[in-house]
């Protein structure tokens, strides 16, 4: 079982079309203080980045928010976090919370969102980060993406043993639970070799 201190949640800065998606990153916070653990995130106070972190705080949890000086301006940073970490660009945010974290969990967004979540894959599949990826899978909105991890499989873009890098579940309890789950899989033997 991995130790799941900090998760850090990717997700829309819009609050999407569909009640449930509210409601999903809602009961994704409480769930997170429900298990004592620490919520890391972008940062920003609208869309759902907002309501789980709004979610969290609300309930006694701990929030920290990483967002760029430019976006503290645009989506209002989150002020009542209790620590927000400013920093000069985007890749040094997602780097940041790469550091942060000891799991990550991509809800419904948007292009941002999937890139996120895409890094953090490649970095796993390349041995950077052995920490569990995981999909908030709801109300269907990745059935599509992981359609297209099998397409890529197909193809042989993808290695079986790289799709398992990847978790989802529309339950956010039981998405947890696959990440406490989670082994990493082997890194590539020429990858091994670089490293030493």
């Amino acid at each position: 079982m991995n130790n799941l201190t900090n998760i850090a949640v990717y997700c829309g800065s819009s609050l999407g079309r569909q009640p449930v998606y509210r409601q999903q990153a809602e009961a994704l916070g409480l769930e997170l203080v429900r298990r004592g653990i620490n919520l890391i995130y972008g940062g920003g106070n609208i869309g759902l980045m907002g309501v789980i972190a709004n979610t969290v705080l609300q309930k006694g949890g701990h929030v920290t928010g990483v967002i760029p000086h430019f976006l503290n301006k645009k989506e209002v940073g989150n002020l009542d976090v209790q620590q927000l970490i400013l920093v000069d660009s985007m890749h040094e945010r997602k780097q940041r919370i790469s550091e942060l974290a000891d799991a990550f969990i991509a809800m419904p967004g948007g292009l941002g969102t999937l890139e996120e979540v895409a890094e953090m894959l490649t970095w796993s599949q390349l041995g950077l980060n052995r920490k569990p990826v995981g999909l908030l899978n709801v109300a269907g909105y990745y059935d599509l993406f992981l359609q297209h991890f099998d397409k890529m499989m197909e193809e042989g873009f993808m290695k079986p043993v790289n799709r398992k890098m990847l978790v989802d579940d529309p339950d956010p309890a039981a998405l947890i639970e696959k990440l406490l789950a989670y082994q990493p899989v082997a890194i590539p033997k020429w990858l091994q070799a670089d490293q030493t």
